[in-house]
């Protein structure tokens, strides 16, 4: 029995949510292979390499796997599948495209967000917005999973010593081209990877009230900055700053949240943090039920209090 987990990567680093999805295949039993698949990503591999608990990297270099489009990934899993029990992808973005063309192409059912290994054959993963639990046990001989990376400590990044493998790589489909990205440059840690979020809801007012509120404390904290969807449809703050089950899931240690009530959908992208403040002048706000620490105030008043005491 052996794992393959599919490394995200910038052609230079592994991403964070590689390291969670290892410590998932690691519970699943067995050797745990990595693949690494892009142009010159002789860095990323050496980096997989070093990863606690893998046993193996396959490195397959190519200019169509440059920048990890699905279709040329999917074909490059699928031609190496036959050796894997279990197929593992973070449920981010890139993995979500990439594992259903997987598990379709091999005739078998996706396992989508676990949060837990409770066997070999068996998971839990969050329903209904996280407020139940189900466990599901897959009698496929493949299993094509996709791992919630807060429900997993990450591997160590470093002490492993693992085999490169270089593999060649399949051709091109040309179903898919890159043209191009556009992509927001920000000093703040990304949120997913953020050891402290400050988050802000509708109840801010605009987008001015949210930067001259919100942001002070979030530099203060060295913070990334989230928003609620309410906020974030409001046109408060960008799309990629929304927490929730339609946005990102994200577990940081100290999650503050002012002026969100708390409806289903963001609580399910946030109640894992280990910390949670909530400040909200009503308290009845059901962002409370979650929160170890709640203060019933006017954000206005008490986040600049906040950050003038910091």
């Amino acid at each position: 029995m052996t794992s393959l987990v599919i490394a995200e990567h910038d052609n230079t680093s592994i991403k964070p949510a590689t390291l969670n999805t290892v410590t998932a295949a690691v519970q699943c039993g067995g050797d745990v292979h990595i693949l690494v698949a892009g142009k010159g990503a002789d860095a990323a591999a050496a980096a997989a390499s070093q990863i606690a608990g893998v046993a193996k990297v396959i490195h397959v270099e190519g200019d169509h796997f440059a920048h990890g489009l699905a279709e040329n990934m999917a074909a490059q899993i699928l031609s190496i599948a036959a050796s894997y029990s279990h197929i593992l992808f973070p449920a981010t973005a890139s993995g979500k495209n990439i594992a259903p063309r997987v598990a379709a192409a091999l005739d078998v059912g996706q396992i989508s967000d676990i949060t837990k290994v409770e066997a070999p054959d068996t998971f839990e993963r969050p329903i209904y917005a996280g407020n139940a639990i189900a466990t599901v046990q897959s009698l496929d001989a493949s299993k094509v999973i996709t791992v919630r990376t807060t429900g997993f400590d990450p591997a160590a990044a470093t002490g492993g010593s693992a085999e490169i493998e270089a593999l060649a790589g399949v051709a091109d489909n040309g179903k898919a081209k890159f043209l191009g990205s556009e992509i927001a440059k920000n000093d703040r840690p990304e949120l997913t990877a953020a050891k402290v979020i400050v988050s802000g809801g509708r109840a801010l007012g605009s987008g001015e009230k949210f930067n001259e509120i919100m942001t002070p404390l979030a530099d203060k904290l060295g913070a990334a900055l989230g928003a609620s969807r309410a906020a974030v449809d409001a046109g408060y703050a960008p799309n990629d700053w929304q927490v929730g089950q339609t946005g990102k899931i994200v577990a940081p240690q100290l999650y503050i949240a002012a002026g969100i009530s708390g409806a289903i959908q963001h609580l399910a992208g946030m109640k894992d943090s280990k910390v949670i403040v909530a400040i909200n002048k009503d308290a009845e706000a059901p962002i409370f039920s979650v929160a170890d620490y709640g203060l019933e105030a006017d954000l206005f008043t008490a986040v600049p209090e906040l950050t003038a005491a910091l």
